[in-house]
């Protein structure tokens, strides 16, 4: 079967897309998109995903998740912590039947954003939670790991964890490689194509456990310049070249294997 591309993770709810969203939506359709995985960082924007859904039910995929970092005063982010998620949970339950994934969930253990070992610790813990949410209501994670990528694969193991996309891998390959092990995917954004060292990542992770992604607005080819779901393609390229192989192959793997991650996403 024939698929469009899939963008196993995407913020379409982000404020960023507020002034244009059918402009950006109309990109991405026209340049072959037919399924938005749309993550969540906090619990603020799950009406907004679910509002998405709504009104483009053949595109919008919504996950529900607690990032690992949270909005702190102005610019600056915080470590989540156990209050963030207990507040949020009772909608994970509540909207089950629409979620494709829990996500986006994960750690980030950059030393200025998790500077203490008692940020971590509170992290691990949000983490850990989600993970067995995911478990009790059956659905894949999507996973932020940043800094983290050992812990983050080892926790998942642990826990039981069968499937998971990391998003924006940027581990060892060696590390890499015990995800795949594990039966995880992973998946990478435009930003790849400035990254040399990603392109060993990418030769050595087997394109059955990869998928696309634009993690957009952020993590475009520029990263000064918004970025959006229309430039997956830019992904889709960038992976073939690496790899030698087509485009077209390129985008109906990853396509086929984001819908074994998140079956609930297909709408054909």
């Amino acid at each position: 079967m024939e698929y469009g591309f899939v963008d196993s993770h995407c913020h379409v709810s982000a404020r960023e897309f507020e002034q244009d969203l059918e402009d950006v939506i109309q990109r991405s359709t026209e340049a072959g998109v037919q399924t938005l995985v749309a993550v969540t960082e906090e619990a603020g924007e799950f009406s907004r995903v679910l509002q998405l859904q709504e009104r483009y039910p053949d595109l919008v995929a919504p996950c529900f998740g607690i990032h690992p970092l949270q909005a702190g005063g102005g610019s600056e982010q915080r470590s989540a912590t156990p209050r963030d998620l207990d507040a949020a949970l009772p909608e994970f339950y509540k909207h089950r039947e629409r979620l494709v994934a829990v996500g986006e969930i994960g750690l980030d253990f950059t030393p200025w954003c998790a500077p203490t070992q008692q940020d971590r610790d509170d992290q691990m813990n949000v983490f850990v939670r989600q993970l067995n949410v995911a478990r009790e209501l059956d659905l894949p994670v999507n996973v932020h790991s940043r800094s983290a990528a050992k812990v983050t694969i080892a926790t998942m193991r642990e826990q039981g964890v069968s499937r998971a996309l990391l998003h924006n891998f940027a581990g060892k390959p060696s590390v890499a490689l015990e995800g795949v092990r594990a039966g995880y995917l992973f998946s990478f954004p435009p930003a790849v194509c400035r990254n040399q060292q990603r392109d060993k990542l990418i030769q050595r992770i087997p394109l059955e456990h990869i998928c696309l992604e634009t993690d957009s607005p952020a993590l475009g080819l520029d990263k000064h310049v918004r970025n959006e779901p229309s430039n997956i393609v830019l992904s889709c390229r960038h992976i073939a070249k690496v790899k030698g192989l087509s485009p077209q192959t390129v985008q109906q793997v990853t396509a086929q294997n984001a819908y074994r991650l998140f079956p609930k996403a297909n709408r054909r």
